[in-house]
C-alpha cells in the first residue's frame, strides 16, 4: 500500500481510513510520503507496525521534517536512504528515498518508499535523472523489489516497464485530485514479483476522509 499524507497533519484522519476500508486492512507493506517523524512514529504505533524513516530535510510550507516512510507487521532491516539527484527550483530541497528490507519468514523484499519532486519544481530532464537512479539501484537487489509512492506524473511508468519492472497500478483511476482535477500521481512498481490472478490486483480507495489530497493505492503481488 502506498499512501501521501499530505504534510503529515491529518494522521487521525489517515488512521480512520487506514482502519475502516477493507481493502486496506493488514498490509504487509505501507509506504508513505509527505511524512515527519512524530507522525510517523504516531501512526506505527497506531497499527502496530514495524518502521524506517527518513526526511528529504525541512520543507519551506511545513517548516517541519519531510519524507518517506517503510512500514511492516514483518520484521524491517538495512534500512538506508537515497539522495535522489537535483534540488528543486525555489526551495533547493532534494528529495530522499527510503530504502528498507521486509523479512516475512523465509521471503524477503526489499521496499523504496519514493517521493518524487513536481514538474514545477524539476525540469523533465532532472526529473528522468531521477527515476534513472532510482532504477539503477533497484535493480542491483538481489532481492525482488517494491517501488511505490507518489512520483508526480502520470506515465512515468513507461521508464519502468522499460527497465523490466511490472506496473499493476497501471490501469487505476485518479489518485488526487488538485483544482477539481483527478491526476494518476500514485504508482507501485514491482521486479521478480507479479500480480495475483483472478481476483483484482490493484485499487485506490477515494473515501480518504480529507486526509490528504491524495487516496491510498493497494496492489496484491506474489513472488514470480
Amino acid at each position: 500500500m502506498s499512501f501521501n499524507i499530505a504534510y503529515a497533519v491529518e494522521i487521525d484522519s489517515a488512521l480512520a481510513v487506514l482502519r475502516s476500508e477493507t481493502a486496506l486492512h493488514q498490509p504487509d507493506v505501507l509506504c508513505l510520503q509527505e511524512m515527519d517523524f512524530p507522525g510517523t512514529e504516531r501512526l506505527a504505533a497506531a497499527l502496530g507496525l514495524n518502521y524506517f524513516y527518513f526526511p528529504s530535510g525541512v520543507h519551506p510550507k511545513s517548516d517541519r521534517d519531510f519524507g518517506c516512510a517503510v512500514l511492516s507487521p514483518w520484521p524491517l532491516s538495512a534500512p538506508r536512504k537515497i539522495l535522489l539527484p537535483h534540488g528543486a527550483r525555489i526551495s533547493g530541497l532534494r528529495r530522499a528515498v527510503t530504502v528498507a528490507t521486509v523479512q516475512r519468514g523465509a521471503r524477503r523484499l526489499r521496499v523504496y518508499a519514493v517521493h518524487l519532486s513536481s514538474p514545477a519544481g524539476l525540469s523533465g530532464k532532472d526529473r528522468r535523472e531521477q527515476v534513472d537512479s532510482l532504477i539503477a539501484d533497484a535493480k542491483r537487489s538481489p532481492d525482488p523489489v517494491v517501488i511505490a509512492g507518489d512520483f508526480n506524473s502520470e506515465d512515468i511508468g513507461d521508464a519502468f516497464t522499460a527497465a523490466g519492472f511490472v506496473w499493476p497500478t497501471r490501469t487505476l483511476g485518479p489518485t488526487t485530485r488538485a483544482y477539481g482535477v483527478g491526476f494518476r500521481y500514485d504508482h507501485v512498481f514491482a521486479q521478480r514479483l507479479h500480480a495475483v490472478e483472478g481476483t483484482p490486483s490493484a485499487g485506490v480507495v477515494t473515501r480518504n476522509r480529507d486526509a490528504s489530497d491524495h487516496y491510498p493505492i493497494w496492489v496484491l503481488l506474489t513472488p514470480e
